[in-house]
């Protein structure tokens, strides 16, 4: 073997090993990229699998977050609501409390009247006692003393007996000589002794009339003036006067922006819900509420009160508290009404009068509260019912219907007494309680003794000093009528209405009027003012006559 071919194996043996080295350096790479490959594919999946658990992660955040957000609004709600709950409980509490204190000052009262009562019967007992004890010894007494008497008596009508016989004996002896010295039978002359004793006597008894008749006016006026005197002293009532405004109080100034709201759109709310004006001023911490209605003004004062306690002031919200305040206010009214009637003892009212009698709790005349007016006339008209021995449930029931007339907004042409009347009819009351609400104005004819009753307790109750007000201008109109009516008489010279209204002094010239015609004019001019004008209580006429002699030492 020669060098050259021991080169050329060298040479392909390397060239073998080279290519076998190069192949495998190939082999190897090659897995090394599909390892490499695969390493990424793997990274890429770890990596989408990744965001794909981040993703899950951020919506489950965001729905824990929804969640803890609703729950945040579900406890605010439930607070708001839980205080609403309490607010609602406190003032059925308190009502409860003030029901409970005047039940108990009510029965405190009662027993009290009970134990003055039978403390004075215990007295009028004793006192009894007492009498009957000496009445017994002042009767053994008399009785002996008739004994005594009985026996002279006894003795005198033997005596008298006797002596009776005697007289018609001589009676009849002189009967018969009169007869024949006077030619006139026994007959005859009766009959003109009787015609002459019945006129003697028909004068008599026109005189005895007649005097029987001042009396007796007298002694009514007296009686009629002690039972209204103890009437009123044994009712005294307080006098409310009732405005046409409401002064709703705030805590701060801050408040009235949150009530106007955003361009007013609050405070228009509130006012097309309630159908009240909200007057938002300079006022510190005041809103006013005008209206004519109190039952809306009430209305609107809860509803404005609530709204500031929960502190969510919006058209929505203002809606819903109205709808809920109207609600209440006529559960409210209705329990008013059940109240009343119980409380006065009266029993079987409709409903709706009910209903009508706790509206009157909202309601004014001449300023003095309806409700309260109705109750005292209830009470005036038991204690004088009870005075005059008539039925004192009826005449308590016909005192307080009589102004029920007044609450209802409908049929504006009928007079509230001719309206209560009918009302009273619709709602099956007595034939006495119907004549009493329309009669008590005389708009019709009195037909039951409870009638004239039930219009001097509200005449009472009405013309109390103080308890009416009236308008300036219609205060002042009346008394320029009243000295009008006085001045517009021949020879009247001045007049003045004082009293307020209730007294009217007449200044006469005393030359043109005389005494006599001083009466008549304070009775002319009193029938005028009964017939012409309206005013509340009575009105005194006093005529004045004055004779002013003047002359002069010179």
């Amino acid at each position: 073997m020669n060098i050259s071919d021991i080169i050329i194996s060298i040479l392909s043996l390397l060239g073998g090993f080279i290519i076998a080295f190069f192949f495998k350096k190939k082999k190897i790479s090659t897995e090394h990229n599909e390892l490499l490959n695969k390493a990424k594919k793997d990274a890429k999946k770890v990596f989408l699998f990744s965001e794909s658990l981040k993703k899950e992660a951020e919506i489950t955040i965001e729905k824990a977050n929804s969640i803890l957000a609703q729950a945040e609004i579900s406890k605010k709600n439930k607070i708001l609501q839980a205080k609403e709950k309490f607010l609602e409980l406190r003032s059925e509490h308190e009502k409860i409390i003030l029901d409970k204190n005047a039940k108990l000052l009510n029965f405190e009262n009662k027993v009290k009247q009970k134990e003055n009562l039978l403390m004075q019967r215990r007295e009028d007992l004793n006192r009894k006692l007492k009498e009957l004890d000496f009445s017994k010894k002042e009767s053994e007494t008399k009785q002996k003393k008739l004994e005594v008497f009985k026996n002279e008596i006894f003795k005198r009508n033997e005596i008298l007996e006797k002596k009776e016989n005697e007289v018609k004996i001589i009676f009849n002896e002189q009967t018969t000589k009169l007869e024949d010295i006077s030619g006139i039978s026994k007959e005859d002359a009766k009959k003109e002794l009787v015609e002459l004793l019945q006129n003697e006597a028909r004068a008599d008894a026109v005189s005895f009339i007649n005097a029987s008749i001042a009396e007796a006016k007298i002694i009514a006026d007296k009686e009629a003036k002690k039972i209204i005197v103890q009437t009123i002293q044994r009712v005294a009532s307080e006098k409310a006067i009732e405005n046409s405004v409401t002064v709703f109080h705030l805590e701060n100034e801050e408040i009235k922006g949150r009530i106007i709201g955003r361009e007013g759109r609050n405070i228009r709310t509130l006012e097309a819900a309630t159908g009240i004006e909200f007057i938002v001023d300079d006022t510190p911490e005041a809103i006013i509420l005008s209206g004519f209605d109190p039952i809306r003004r009430e209305i609107a004062r809860l509803s404005l009160h609530q709204l500031v306690v929960d502190g969510r002031i919006h058209p929505a919200r203002i809606e819903d508290i109205v709808a809920k305040t109207k609600k209440q206010i006529s559960n409210d009214l209705l329990d008013e009404g059940k109240r009343t009637a119980i409380e006065l003892g009266i029993h079987g009212l409709h409903p709706e009068l009910i209903s009508l009698i706790g509206k009157m709790k909202y309601r004014s005349s001449y300023g003095q509260n309806l409700l309260q007016h109705s109750k005292e006339t209830a009470n005036l008209c038991a204690i004088m019912a009870s005075e005059l021995g008539l039925n004192v449930k009826l005449a308590k029931r016909a005192g307080l219907l009589h102004d029920i007339g007044k609450v209802p907004n409908n049929s504006p042409e009928l007079t509230h007494a001719i309206l209560g009347m009918q009302l009273a009819k619709k709602y099956k009351e007595k034939a006495e309680v119907c004549n009493a609400i329309g009669s008590h104005h005389e708009e019709i004819e009195m037909k039951y003794l409870i009638s004239p009753i039930v219009q001097i307790c509200d005449s009472i109750s009405g013309s109390r000093p103080g308890a009416r007000r009236e308008l300036e201008e219609a205060y002042i109109k009346r008394l320029n009528d009243l000295e009008e009516i006085a001045l517009s008489y021949k020879g009247v010279s001045k007049a003045y209405a004082i009293q307020a209204g209730r007294e009217l002094r007449v200044i006469v010239n005393s030359e043109r009027i005389s005494d006599k015609a001083s009466e008549i004019l304070s009775y002319e001019i009193a029938k005028k003012i009964q017939n012409e004008m309206t005013y509340p209580g009575q009105v005194k006429i006093t005529v004045i006559r004055e004779m002013r002699t003047i002359n002069f030492a010179k």
